[in-house]
């Protein structure tokens, strides 16, 4: 990953040129398309960061995490690429801007998951194979709790009393499950609030994800992969941004609501009460 630092950074080049001179130079030469795939990362966003093409990305955060995990793929200095990145889109003089800072690390860690499951997976796997029989048995009996549960338990028990007075009083304990999600879920956020939380969020698709509370304070920001979920604080007091509307499903007490935007559309000002969604989605279907 390290056989690139010597390439050519000088400061009269800009940021889409060194990348461009890395990835087309050296003993790595590598078409853009084959990038694109290693860091699941759309070929056009990687084009238009060595083209300069800054527009055609729609957040500022998705093109300093673009950025910064281009430049480490290619073996250059992230942090270096992205303070120069800054400059020359005017965000940073002199210094460095640290609510930007914090917003690419923010996507650099959603975005670079991936590989790391990959190390971490490789390493469990040898770790695995030398100590097979006692994972086998390990998974044995977690298997057979497993299918317990199953047989004891169900969504709705009734559980049958009776008193000293001979009568028999029947009542229904229900049990909350969660909504059967279209995408298996991978990591789950603001679990704090999942005991109450009317409102689940899940990313169908990659999605930049904001939750503002009434006062328009942050409480949640965060790069969402397929499979993520977040659970809304219960209120009517929180809205949302959606940086891809179409690859977020929104789901209101078990109810998938319809969509709100469509696909790489930036949606703003999204009420996250659930009398509210319910009405989007009576409206949508009269």
């Amino acid at each position: 990953m390290n056989e690139n630092n010597n390439i050519e950074t000088s400061n009269e080049m800009t940021v889409g040129e060194i990348l461009r001179n890395a990835r087309t130079t050296g003993r790595r030469k590598r078409e853009i398309q084959t990038v694109a795939k290693q860091l699941c990362i759309r070929e056009e966003f990687l084009q238009a960061l060595e083209d300069g093409k800054y527009n055609i990305i729609p957040e500022t955060v998705y093109i300093l995490g673009f950025a910064r995990n281009y430049a480490m793929e290619l073996g250059l200095d992230p942090d270096e690429i992205v303070a120069k990145l800054k400059k020359e889109m005017g965000l940073i003089t002199d210094g460095r801007d640290d609510d930007d800072e914090k917003d690419s690390d923010a996507f650099v860690s959603a975005a670079g998951h991936e590989k790391w499951y990959r190390r971490v997976i490789t390493n469990c796997y040898k770790y695995i194979r030398r100590n097979w029989i006692w994972f086998t048995i390990g998974g044995v009996v977690v298997i057979a709790a497993i299918v317990g549960i199953l047989v004891l338990g169900s969504t709705n028990r009734d559980v049958v009393t009776e008193p000293e007075n001979g009568a028999v009083v029947t009542t229904t304990v229900s049990e909350t499950s969660e909504p059967q999600y279209n995408v298996a879920v991978r990591e789950r956020f603001g679990t704090e609030n999942a005991d109450d939380a009317s409102v689940i969020l899940q990313a169908v698709q990659e999605s930049w994800v904001k939750i503002e509370d009434r006062r328009g304070n942050t409480v949640f920001s965060r790069v969402l992969v397929p499979g993520d979920i977040y659970y809304v604080p219960d209120g009517d007091r929180y809205s949302a941004v959606f940086g891809n509307a179409g690859g977020v499903d929104v789901w209101v007490n078990g109810v998938l609501a319809p969509k709100q935007g469509a696909d790489h559309v930036r949606v703003a000002d999204i009420s996250l009460a659930p009398d509210d969604l319910i009405k989007n989605s009576q409206s949508d279907a009269e």
